[in-house]
């Protein structure tokens, strides 16, 4: 499995259930990764979607131990009733928010980060993978600067146990 996050240079994922900072950029990145894929969503963070409507052109799942049906979704109540749909899936990433991916990192292998270089108030963070000694940094995708803000998209992989 996957996920996609983007990060400020704190690790910091968003503020009040949002990106404080979004580049055009990395939506577009987001919406290339993902599509085709099922994506494993909480339910607080499809309250950030467009119309708070599943993404389109992908597989919706949405983990929430609080609600039993969100239209559109598909719900699962734990992480392993995800991990399960997401066995069946060609390509399963999960997409957010911060209780979700802290979830989920355990059953992931790959996470695509993109790192916007600015560090505005966030009370949602993401682990800092640099500092995990189960994560390496395998690739640099892309990198450039859009409204004067640099960032990078990342590929971080689990190093293998040997």
């Amino acid at each position: 499995m996957e996920l996609i996050v983007a990060v400020y240079d704190d690790w910091g994922i968003g503020r009040d259930g949002t990106q404080p900072i979004a580049l055009s950029a990395d939506r577009k990145f987001f919406r290339e990764t993902t599509r085709g894929a099922m994506v494993i969503v909480g339910r607080r963070t499809i309250q950030d979607f467009p119309g708070q409507k599943p993404l389109p052109g992908r597989v919706n799942v949405a983990l929430s131990r609080s609600c039993q049906e969100i239209p559109g979704f598909t719900v699962c109540q734990t992480p392993e009733q995800a991990l399960e749909l997401a066995q069946n899936a060609d390509r399963a990433m999960v997409i957010g928010g911060g209780s979700v991916y802290r979830q989920m990192l355990p059953y992931c292998d790959s996470a695509y980060v993109t790192k916007v270089h600015v560090c505005p108030p966030s009370d949602t963070y993401f682990p800092n993978l640099d500092q995990d000694p189960q994560w390496e940094l395998s690739e640099t995708i892309q990198s450039g600067e859009e409204n004067g803000i640099g960032y990078e998209m990342l590929l971080y992989r689990r190093k293998t146990q040997e």
